[in-house]
């Protein structure tokens, strides 16, 4: 069954700075309207920050709060008809990807009273992270560009594999291995908002064919933004069925696959960019890759070395990955450009 819907895709006319007042600059910047071929590395520079930026009332505790309560798994479902999907949305091109316009969406959740009100939450208290509340999904941290970097520098394969992109916010690094022919390919992040507004539409925003050949399943070939006005578009249902959407807390989301009636299989790859900011979430982060990691599968962590505020980074994470003593891990790349990044590959140990 070929999807049918309506939608507009807006190419960005005026080359003016972003006037959001965020100190992290959305998706919705004219400086992402670019070429592939370094587009991802020019993208992240303006992306993210080298941190997440904290709540600034002056009357909080210095010490960050312990989150305690579990937010519960929800497995999405995927309308039937697309078009609901899209609706109201405006999609952009960032490294050969379609994704939805962050301030637009934002705009139309501020003051609303859907689901989760994160973005209300997030700007009263000044924050782009609010733990046990809004993980900061909304926002494309400048990491996720480089593992899309790394994925074409080491031309990795996707063929037949299967995926889960956890923390995954827009989805970027799940939908290049949708794209590049992986089997199944599973979304994962905190917020459920994240998933409905973000997540999902630009999954679906990136299975579609038009004139451009968009949709072709190589993200590495798209050179150009789509038309402006794309009225009428087919989607590949064979893309869209390979996916599942999930939101909650990493242990309950676990439980809810490892239980469920649904077919199962663990994965070949796990990418997770910019979640070891918060040494609270380390144990939990842990133990969801020692579950859901397939015993010859590989884990893709990318990280800056520090995270000013919370208190995580790359060389806390290594430690307590090296005394649990269940994983191996390996930096196969280092980015020294501002604040240092690392791309981590993880491994069961083998035993002995």
């Amino acid at each position: 069954m070929a999807f049918q819907f309506n939608f507009s895709i807006e190419e960005n006319e005026s080359n003016e700075a972003d006037t959001h007042d965020k100190t992290e600059l959305q998706l919705g910047s004219p400086k992402h309207e670019q070429d592939s071929t370094g587009a991802s590395r020019q993208a992240a520079d303006a992306v993210a920050d080298c941190g997440p930026r904290l709540p600034t009332d002056k009357h909080q505790d210095a010490t960050p709060k312990k989150r305690f309560c579990l937010k519960a798994a929800k497995e999405h479902d995927i309308p039937e008809d697309v078009n609901q999907v899209l609706e109201n949305k405006v999609v952009e091109m960032v490294s050969g990807l379609r994704y939805v316009n962050v301030s637009v969406v934002e705009m139309t959740l501020l003051g609303g009273s859907r689901g989760e009100d994160i973005v209300s939450k997030s700007v009263s208290s000044h924050s782009d992270l609010i733990p046990g509340v809004y993980e900061g999904g909304l926002k494309i941290w400048e990491c996720t560009f480089d593992l899309i970097d790394y994925f074409s520098e080491t031309e990795m394969q996707f063929t037949d594999k299967t995926v889960l992109d956890l923390g995954c916010g827009a989805g970027l690094l799940g939908i290049v291995a949708l794209r590049r022919k992986a089997k199944v390919v599973h979304f994962q992040d905190y917020n459920s908002t994240v998933i409905d507004e973000i997540t999902l539409p630009n999954t679906v925003a990136n299975c579609i064919v038009d004139g451009n050949g968009t949709g072709s399943g190589d993200d590495r070939k798209i050179s150009k933004p789509p038309s402006k006005r794309l009225k009428k578009a087919k989607c590949l249902p064979d893309l869209l069925t390979k996916c599942r959407f999930f939101s909650g807390e990493w242990s309950e989301v676990s439980q809810l696959l490892l239980s469920s009636n649904k077919p199962f299989s663990k994965y070949d790859l796990i990418f997770t960019s910019e979640t070891i900011y918060n040494p609270d979430y380390y144990s939990a982060l842990h133990d969801t890759l020692s579950q859901l990691l397939d015993k010859n599968g590989r884990v893709y962590l990318a990280s800056k070395a520090h995270y000013f505020g919370v208190g995580g980074g790359v060389h806390l994470f290594e430690k307590f990955i090296e005394e649990k003593n269940v994983f191996r891990t390996n930096t196969v790349k280092i980015i020294d450009k501002g604040l240092k990044r690392f791309i981590i590959e993880m491994a069961f140990k083998i035993s002995s």
